[in-house]
């Protein structure tokens, strides 16, 4: 089973990975940890797609995030599902600062090491208002448009709970 999760920045993407990851025994990739080294410098692109590439030749895989460099068609195309989390921008916000809290001055598992948490007016605004332009949510939509048949949307913590709750994805149980 091949599952491809995008959402908005703070909504949650990495810890749904994690659990459906850990519901089905397959491997995990998170491309924040592909686009950044040590001290978020960023990595080299060919160096970044190759592990990209390489990862997606498992016979099952989950990645998390959106980064359209990252062979973003070649993801959405090979894969059974795509999770699309579009969770308010407070929510995201109030989540982005919930984890900013938790692990402050330290490294999540979906960063690369090194990468310490940070939270700053950069990407406060990012969270509220530069990621979520009208040409991103017409993007985000003609990928849900295109592949209808495998989206599955979840719009907030009650539909992401239940879910979680329900797993009835096709494929490897």
């Amino acid at each position: 089973m091949k599952i491809a999760i995008l959402g908005y920045s703070g909504c949650g993407k990495s810890t749904l990975a994690k659990y459906l990851q850990s519901h089905y025994h397959i491997p995990l990739l998170y491309l924040d940890t592909v686009q950044f080294e040590a001290d978020w410098k960023v990595r080299d692109r060919d160096e970044a797609l190759s592990m990209v590439a390489k990862f997606m030749e498992n016979q099952d895989w989950i990645i998390d995030g959106n980064y359209t460099s990252f062979l973003q068609a070649e993801r959405l195309e090979q894969a059974d599902h795509i999770i699309f989390m579009a969770f308010s921008r407070w929510n995201c916000l109030s989540r982005a600062y919930r984890r900013y809290r938790r692990y402050k001055n330290t490294s999540r598992e979906s960063m690369a090491v090194g990468c310490k948490e940070k939270m700053d007016l950069e990407f406060v605004w990012w969270i509220l208002y530069k990621g979520r332009t009208p040409e991103k949510k017409r993007y985000y939509d003609a990928i849900l448009d295109k592949y209808h048949a495998k989206s599955i949307v979840l719009k907030n913590q009650r539909e992401l709970d239940n879910f979680m709750e329900n797993q009835h994805l096709r494929g490897k149980q």
